[in-house]
């Protein structure tokens, strides 16, 4: 991942029993989700139900990641003063929607970094970033966020969450498809990063992408700009992840086969989507490069304007 400047600036009524189970907190984003479910059969977009067994593979970190039970829907990843640990997705694709639930690193987990995204290979990358990282006892996480196009990123946002990510699993979710990016936490839009290339700004459409995940050491940068390091005595630092699910495009032998009328392929946020993203920027974003006119003395980039 690359190290970029940002990090050193911190800166009503009752539903009945349908509606909650059709709002359920698992859910990723709309009210499409629950839909989902049924339509899935008849689609040929390829859905993965999670099975850490078959879907992913521990691919660094010498069995300090392991999955936890048979049916494998939880995994851990361990972090020590030797080596983090990491898995991938066993296939690329271009254009999806992938969820996990997590549930952090607890106590003190300052310098570490949990991630969940996606990204291609190469010099002239895309890549899509759920950054969480830690910080002393009683100091809460900072999530990252970023998008980059042929290597590029400089497009964080951060925010501090509503809850502890380290009590209970939480869901996050990336969904990717050509006309945008949605950021969701616990079903609630945080963040939209619109394809603008009529503007000349790039997104990522052309390269297929694995998902990843990891738990890794950056005490020089990732809490308050390396002021705090890690404390390796409370080694291992173990975070969780349960109920892995994508919905993509599996791209082989050079292609990808997308139907358009699979809900996430052409998902936007609606009014209510609108109004939540704005109440999460509002209340918890702590970072946005789109308003760093230190950073970016000549005028924002573009796709901010």
């Amino acid at each position: 991942m690359s190290l970029i400047s940002i990090f050193h600036q911190q800166k009503h009524s009752r539903y009945n029993t349908t509606q909650e189970i059709y709002n359920m907190k698992f859910s990723c984003g709309t009210r499409f989700a629950f839909l989902v479910l049924f339509l899935i059969a008849a689609q040929s977009v390829a859905v993965y139900a999670g099975s850490f067994h078959k879907d992913v593979q521990i691919h660094w970190g010498d069995g300090r990641g392991k999955v936890r039970d048979r049916d494998g829907k939880l995994l851990s990843l361990s972090l020590d003063k030797s080596s983090g640990s990491g898995f991938q997705s066993n296939q690329e694709f271009l254009y999806g929607k992938a969820e996990v639930q997590m549930k952090l690193v607890a106590g003190n987990s300052a310098g570490t970094v949990t991630t969940f995204y996606l990204k291609a290979p190469g010099t002239m990358w895309d890549e899509i970033d759920f950054e969480f990282l830690g910080n002393i006892s009683g100091h809460p996480y900072t999530l990252h966020t970023n998008v980059y196009t042929q290597g590029s990123g400089d497009k964080e946002q951060q925010f501090h969450l509503w809850f502890d990510p380290t009590k209970n699993f939480h869901t996050y979710c990336i969904t990717w498809n050509p006309q945008r990016i949605i950021f969701t936490v616990d079903g609630i839009p945080i963040r939209e990063f619109k394809n603008s290339e009529s503007i000349g700004v790039p997104f990522p459409k052309n390269q297929p992408m694995r998902l990843y995940a990891s738990l890794w050491e950056a005490e020089h940068w990732a809490t308050r700009g390396g002021l705090e390091k890690t404390d390796w005595s409370k080694a291992p630092f173990t975070a969780f992840y349960r109920n892995y699910n994508v919905e993509g495009c599996v791209w082989a032998n050079g292609k990808s086969s997308c139907p358009a009328n699979s809900p996430w392929f052409t998902q936007k946020l609606e009014q209510g989507g609108v109004d939540k993203m704005k109440w999460a920027q509002s209340k918890y974003m702590i970072y946005n490069y789109c308003t760093d006119t230190k950073r970016f003395p000549k005028g924002v980039p573009a796709v901010c304007t």
